[in-house]
This record gives C-alpha cells, sequence and structure tokens, in this order.
C-alpha cells in the first residue's frame, strides 16, 4: 500500500516538474512570424547553407565552441537574409531572429527563451544595440555591446548569434552560382 501511494507521488511530482519545466519557455515571437515579418508578409522559400569544413573551423575558432549542425536554414531575398539560431545561455538554449541587410544586423530579436535568468536581453533596449552592427577584424562586431548585471551569460549568447549571422550571411552562395539552392 505504501508501495503504491509513494509511486503516485513520485509520478504525480514527475507531471508537475515536466509541467513546470515546459512552462519556464517564454515566447516572445514564433519563428515562423518572424521570418513573415521580415519580409513585408511574402517570404521567400527557406534555403540551406551547408557547412563546409573549413567553414566549421573558423566558426570554431570565432566561437570558441563547435557549431553542431551540418546546415543552417536562412531566407532570402536579395541582399536580406534572416536567420533563426539557437544559442545556449547558461543551460538551456536561447532562440533569436536576426535579419542581416548588405551585411549589417538590421534587426535582432529574442524569440523564445528558456533561461530561468538573463531574460532581460529579450528588450529593445538591449537588441537595439546590435542594429547596425557590422563584423570587424576577426569577426568581432564593430561595436560594444553594454551588458545586463546578471545576464552576462545570455548577452554574451546573443553576441554569438550575432557574430554567427553576419558570418553566415556572407557565407550564402550569389543568386545563380552552381552552389545557390
Amino acid at each position: 500500500m505504501w508501495t503504491l501511494s509513494l509511486i503516485r507521488v513520485c509520478a504525480m511530482m514527475t507531471v508537475l516538474l515536466t509541467t513546470l519545466s515546459a512552462a519556464a519557455d517564454s515566447v516572445y515571437l514564433a519563428p515562423e512570424d518572424f521570418i513573415t515579418a521580415a519580409f513585408a508578409g511574402d517570404p521567400p522559400a527557406p534555403e540551406l547553407l551547408w557547412i563546409s569544413t573549413t567553414q566549421r573551423n573558423e566558426l570554431r575558432n570565432m566561437l570558441d565552441q563547435e557549431l553542431r549542425s551540418l546546415r543552417i536554414r536562412y531566407w532570402r531575398q536579395g541582399a536580406r537574409s534572416a536567420w533563426i539560431l539557437d544559442e545556449i545561455g547558461k543551460d538551456k538554449p536561447i532562440t533569436t531572429g536576426v535579419i542581416i541587410d548588405d551585411g549589417r544586423i538590421e534587426q535582432l530579436q529574442v524569440l523564445i527563451f528558456r533561461e530561468s535568468r538573463g531574460w532581460e536581453v529579450k528588450h529593445a533596449f538591449f537588441s537595439d544595440q546590435f542594429t547596425g552592427a557590422t563584423a570587424g577584424e576577426k569577426h568581432q562586431l564593430d561595436r560594444r555591446i553594454d551588458g545586463i548585471t546578471g545576464a552576462t551569460l545570455s548577452v554574451r549568447a546573443l553576441q554569438r548569434q550575432a557574430r554567427l549571422a553576419l558570418f553566415l550571411a556572407k557565407q550564402i552562395p550569389k543568386s545563380g552560382s552552381p552552389d545557390s539552392q
């Protein structure tokens, strides 16, 4: 009898913890809505950028970590591209939408935040600092991004995403080339 009650309590605790964990995800904007808005309601078909060994090595040096994906989906119209990227803050991924136009960040927006701290990076007062940024020497942003006290890991994650999006946008094959999708 005690065993059955203990099993029920453990099962209820598991359900409760799973529910609380899922509830920690804060969706500020669905990725598909970000893409639709990025292209004024008429998004292009998604394309894939295959990451070569050379690019992977460059990314490892740039980000101080391994890029786990072999390909990355993006959307493009002319010199404008949109990227949905995930980067670990402390423990969980932060999903960000980044629009690159003519080699500059036009917009960086937190779409889904899953961490327990650092959520302040979702606000425009922070993300607007990236607007107009380009990649300088050694793929560093051409400007200093002011951090947020208590959100250091989230700030660093968004900086890596900004740098990654700028790098990836430069890797897109020109329209009409044999490598274009």
